[in-house]
């Protein structure tokens, strides 16, 4: 059955509502499927911990807000992926898979960049009296993040076809809880571990003047573990090409994809969520971000505002996973609109 985009909605050729249709959820067959886009999401999440980890590193530095307003220029990739998702959606190369030909170049390019991270960044940081580098940081961890952006756009697209139709809504929720999982991994735990104080009061007999993880440690550990997985993937994990042709317009050109684009950013209900998601958050933005340096500068240890988040880490996991049979319905964002105006 063909399908045609209007202003309005996709519409079929016998006139039904496409998006009306809303098959029951039917897990069997897909169960490998949604464990490897939650790993991928999982990776996804560890380059957005350490974007979250270096704030606290560089604050026991004496970098002054303004810096660290600079390096908050790390987060803008997720938000601005939009300007380049046409591109990654309409240039691939049909023998290799649509979506593989972006995924595996772009974690390869993020193991790699891990690694060479691993190698420098301790002296961007700065030692003893030397001051931290801040733009060669928030160059670097803004790259990181482009590519942990573009390879948000590709498991995003590849989780449409990855998994069956009636399935597709839990593709947010492997991202949620995939996510949240790595960002505990790569703020939480690195910092905990991290930290000399923790090491030696909880998981040391005996203290040590380190801590039991460093960050060129941990930047090596996670730049070799995209490379295996991503090599495996490549080698292991074949697109569904017969979901491929059902579902997806494949001879599309960038001009085309960027026209579609704007199309689908005229419709009236995208309007509304855009600017919905715009301002939703400006009331408590700036208490988001202050609020943790402003406790670190009055004297509370890393490691101890790190576990100010952990009762929440649960919730974050297990909430999505109870809500999911909402999102996974016709009406996805009702949950969401109905819960912020409680924040």
């Amino acid at each position: 059955m063909k399908r045609k985009l209007t202003k309005e909605n996709y519409i079929a050729e016998d006139g039904a509502d496409v998006n009306s249709i809303q098959e029951p959820s039917d897990l069997r067959g897909d169960e490998r499927n949604i464990a490897i886009l939650f790993f991928l999401y999982l990776l996804q999440g560890i380059p957005l911990g350490l974007c979250g980890s270096i704030p606290i590193l560089l604050q026991n530095r004496g970098v002054s807000y303004r810096q660290q307003a600079e390096f908050s220029f790390v987060q803008w990739p997720f938000s601005l992926k939009l300007l380049w998702a046409p591109i990654v959606d309409s240039i691939f190369s049909q023998k290799f898979g649509r979506r593989k030909t972006w995924l595996i170049p772009t974690q390869y390019l993020m193991g790699m960049f891990m690694l060479l991270l691993s190698n420098y960044v301790e002296h961007w940081l700065g030692k003893e009296h030397e001051k931290p580098n801040i733009e060669m940081l928030t160059a670097l961890f803004f790259s990181l993040n482009v590519l942990a952006a573009t390879q948000d756009i590709v498991v995003d697209g590849w989780a449409l076809t990855m998994l069956k139709r009636c399935n597709v809504g839990y593709a947010s929720t492997c991202n949620s809880v995939g996510q949240t999982a790595g960002y505990f991994v790569g703020y939480v735990l690195f910092i905990s571990l991290e930290s000399v104080e923790f090491c030696n009061s909880y998981l040391r007999s005996v203290p040590s003047d380190e801590g039991m993880l460093t960050l060129p440690g941990f930047l090596y550990f996670w730049g070799w573990a995209f490379i295996v997985t991503t090599t495996i993937i490549a080698l292991f994990k074949h697109e569904n090409k017969e979901r491929i042709s059902k579902g997806e317009e494949l001879n599309m050109d960038v001009k085309h994809a960027y026209k579609l684009l704007w199309h689908i950013l005229k419709l009236p209900a995208i309007k509304t969520t855009v600017i919905f998601l715009l301002t939703a958050k400006i009331g408590f933005s700036a208490c988001d971000a202050v609020t943790g340096l402003k406790l670190i500068e009055a004297g509370i240890p890393k490691e101890k505002f790190a576990f100010i988040i952990v009762p929440m880490i649960p919730l974050q996991i297990i909430l999505p996973l109870v809500i999911s049979k909402y999102t996974a319905g016709p009406r996805p964002m009702d949950v969401y609109m109905k819960a912020m105006p409680y924040r």
